[in-house]
């Protein structure tokens, strides 16, 4: 297999990745045919795979506007994957030139493709860390050297959590993540469910046997299992919603929506 010159030497690119697929999914270039293999194979269970994607991207977009609203000037992305564009640096830096964002994924390739992303970029950083071990996102020192933990931070888990197993204990991941967040800081949130999906739970959960396959489970949970990751925060309005409901940009724009948009849940919580 040909490696491209973008390929970050020792990684083996015969491996489909998540976040080379959600790129693909996305309509973003770094990607390999192994990748596009396997999100095909998922979008043959879930032809709407990439308009879910595009209303988590729209979604998370929107919720760093808010937050920059709200006078937010720092953002922690933990499984950020490909900075694809539009991603956080770029919306929340538009809104405040002053803004500082740290990237956390454990995914080399995400990391390497970061890396070249943001070179330039005083105000963004990606580390190497892994959401089940949230101590060493913390005690991370790219992270520490960019954000003040003792101010308000916008959290962002999109699309992350559903790559975390219950035995890998993501509640106390998330809990540990808010006892160190300053009052005041956000957690942005969105989560994969069989709930919205506008297909029978048997046809979808194909998709979740190809990630299965690929050894990325994909856990898909309730609305109320999703609800008690904001434990210890208040719910912005909407609440946990569609992506589509949280907050349109305009009135009528869920009504446009394709119905696979409305598939999973998203919401903000803002700590006391």
């Amino acid at each position: 297999m040909e490696r491209p010159a973008w390929a970050p030497q020792g990684i083996d690119i015969s491996v489909p990745s998540v976040s080379r697929m959600y790129d693909f999914y996305l309509g973003g270039s770094h990607n390999f045919e192994v990748d596009r293999e396997a999100a095909r194979k998922a979008m043959e269970f879930l032809p709407g795979l990439p308009k879910i994607m595009q209303a988590n991207r729209a979604f998370m977009r929107r919720a760093v506007r808010h937050a920059v609203d709200i006078g937010i000037d720092q953002f922690l992305d933990i499984g950020s994957g490909i900075p694809t564009f539009g991603n956080v640096h770029e919306v929340a830096q538009a809104a405040d030139p002053g803004a500082k964002v740290a990237y956390v994924d454990h995914d080399p390739v995400a990391v390497a493709h970061s890396q070249a992303v943001l070179e330039g970029n005083d105000r963004a950083v990606i580390a190497a860390a892994d959401l089940r071990r949230p101590e060493e996102i913390l005690a991370n020192p790219e992270i520490t050297g960019l954000l003040d933990l003792n101010r308000p931070v916008a959290l962002l888990l999109v699309a992350v959590l559903h790559f975390v197993e219950d035995a890998d204990d993501p509640r106390g991941a998330v809990a540990e993540l808010r006892e160190s967040l300053a009052p005041g800081s956000l957690i942005v949130l969105t989560h994969a469910s069989y709930e919205g999906i506008p297909l029978p739970k048997e046809e979808a959960a194909g998709t979740v046997g190809v990630y299965q396959n690929i050894r990325n489970p994909l856990i898909m949970r309730s609305r109320e299992e999703i609800g008690q990751f904001f434990e210890g925060y208040e719910m912005v309005e909407p609440g946990l919603v569609s992506m589509p409901e949280w907050r349109p940009d305009t009135p009528q724009a869920p009504q446009q929506e394709d119905p696979y948009a409305f598939s999973g849940f998203a919401g903000v919580g803002r700590k006391a």
